[in-house]
């Protein structure tokens, strides 16, 4: 049988003369034999190598993009203004978050020696204020309880904790390892102008006036003449001052004793609003004071029925009045200082007044109050805020024990709250406002910092998970830090980034490995979902 090779001439002479006479038609008609024939794309503008277009493309959408995933209806969406909006929200200056120390506190916090202070403690503050020099607040009750002994002084009725040289040398070396500014107490309540005025002299020869930020006056002097003091061997009760003792009469007390002591000073130290007041009128009297200290609580367990909204629940310390309306408390006391261009300094702050509240302050749901009422009290123009701990305190941030020549310090939930704040708010940044929708249940707060980095912080104090659509004004890598807890009544278990200090740090550092979370912004938004009880930290 033949093959191609032995096709009979005549037949392969009519092919070749077929394509001769397709390839002259073609040249006559301007296309070369070379080039591929052209097809209905190519003559509308298509190449005919290119993808048919679809409708997606002809209408401006690209084929390989996916739709944006549908949000849930109680989804919460929240937009962050670009960076040359919303800049010129209160300052969070250095310092802004410090510790207020009982008289009491030092040595079992610091230790006994001056030249080993417990790293421990020391780190744990630094967590809290790096990169800065950390105000310290020393006093509470006991500045009003201390007093620093000398020949020929008796000592006052009421007065029962005694303050010595190793005393002051651990305060000394405590604020020299941590660069520290102190706020030092002293005791108003004695009436005894001899005891303030060595106490003072002490102070500056043990601790120096350069690590000396002010002295503070007195603790709470509107509670003198309605306070116990001290109770006498036969059961009657003393108080400081008598019945009546109002902000004028204190006033006078003030001025009478601060012409004795060195500036700058510090005061008045008072949690009554009707008191802060009179900041003004304070200020104008006594021109040495360049620093208005009040105090804020939003609960108490002292006299107080359980009915009450001030009494320590988990709900109570959760309802707005205990973050917003505490902030809003001591405004009027920003604004009068503020006019006379003097700084503000929550400079006592915990859950419970009485120090006394089991299953609420020691639980997670003070760490989501911390961090909710610090935001707060910048928003309102405080220019910085101390927590106050002491050992036995219910709020106590931090049981600290030495055994066998180590530290060891059990590491409260409200402390991680702090410690989300320090990361959210550094010195230098301002908060922003945002817009929100679907936000119920949800507080959000924004700090832009120097460098245009943006950090939004959530908290939700609701038992439902939300999804959050957070737009950022640009797209931007970011990353996504929790801080989370077994539920709200937990005292144990809590975690930040996925790290914790467990049940005893003995370093003072997060432990642990780290769960914090990249997102990517997609169609111009981060997607995430908040858990139900918990906070978060988004940073881009």
């Amino acid at each position: 049988m033949a093959n191609w090779r032995t096709v009979p001439r005549p037949r392969r002479h009519r092919l070749a003369f077929a394509a001769a006479l397709v390839t002259t038609l073609l040249a006559l008609t301007g296309y070369a034999a070379s080039k591929p024939r052209p097809t209905l794309l190519a003559l509308t503008g298509y190449a005919a190598s290119k993808p048919r277009p679809t409708l997606r493309a002809l209408t401006g959408y690209a084929a390989s993009k996916p739709r944006p995933t549908p949000l849930p209806r109680d989804a919460v969406i929240i937009t962050v203004p670009r960076a040359t909006a919303g800049v010129s929200g209160r300052l969070i200056p250095a310092g802004f978050l410090g510790l207020s120390l009982e008289n009491s506190a030092i040595i079992p916090y610091a230790g006994r020696g001056p030249h080993r202070v417990d790293p421990v403690f020391e780190q744990l503050i630094r967590n809290l204020t790096a990169a800065q020099s950390p105000v310290l607040r020393i006093g509470g009750d006991s500045t009003d309880w201390a007093w620093y002994p000398v020949p020929g002084l008796t000592k006052p009725n009421g007065v029962r904790v005694t303050l010595t040289r190793r005393w002051l040398a651990v305060t000394h070396a405590l604020a020299s390892d941590l660069n520290a500014r102190l706020i030092m107490g002293i005791d108003l309540e004695a009436d005894s102008r001899a005891a303030a005025d060595d106490e003072a002299s002490a102070f500056e020869r043990g601790i120096g006036t350069g690590r000396i930020e002010a002295l503070e006056l007195g603790n709470e002097p509107n509670l003198y003449g309605s306070l116990t003091w001290y109770v006498l061997p036969d059961g009657r009760h003393v108080f400081g001052r008598p019945p009546g003792y109002d902000f004028q009469s204190f006033l006078g007390d003030f001025s009478a004793f601060a012409k004795a002591l060195p500036g700058p000073l510090a005061g008045p130290a008072t949690g009554a609003t009707g008191w802060m007041a009179d900041t003004g009128r304070f200020l104008a009297a006594e021109p040495r004071v360049k620093l208005v200290t009040v105090h804020a609580y939003p609960l108490q367990t002292c006299d107080v029925p359980h009915s009450s909204p001030l009494f320590p629940t988990v709900s109570h310390l959760l309802a707005p009045q205990a973050t917003t309306g505490l902030a809003d408390g001591v405004a009027v006391a920003v604004a009068l200082a503020h006019s006379r261009q003097e700084p503000v300094r929550v400079d006592e702050m915990n859950t419970d007044s009485c120090g006394a509240a089991p299953g609420v302050s020691n639980a997670f749901v003070s760490a989501l109050w911390a961090l909710d009422a610090l935001f707060e009290m910048a928003r309102v123009g405080v220019d910085g805020v101390n927590l106050h701990t002491y050992p036995g305190a219910t709020y106590e941030l931090f049981k600290i024990t030495h055994t066998a020549r180590k530290w060891r310090a059990w590491v409260s939930p409200e402390y991680y709250g702090l410690l989300m704040f320090a990361q959210a708010a550094p010195p230098g940044s301002r908060l922003i406002s945002t817009t929100t929708t679907n936000a119920q249940g949800v507080t959000v707060w924004a700090t832009r910092g120097r460098k245009g980095r943006v950090r939004v912080v959530l908290i939700n104090e609701s038992p439902d998970r939300r999804t959050v659509s957070l737009s950022p004004g640009a797209d931007r890598p970011a990353t996504l830090e929790r801080l989370r807890a077994p539920g709200l009544t937990s005292t144990a278990g809590v975690s930040l980034g996925g790290q914790s200090f467990g049940r005893r740090t003995t370093t003072g550092r997060l432990a642990g490995r780290s769960s914090i979370a990249r997102l990517r912004s997609g169609h111009g938004r981060y997607l995430f979902t908040l858990p139900a009880e918990s906070a978060a930290l988004v940073t881009f």
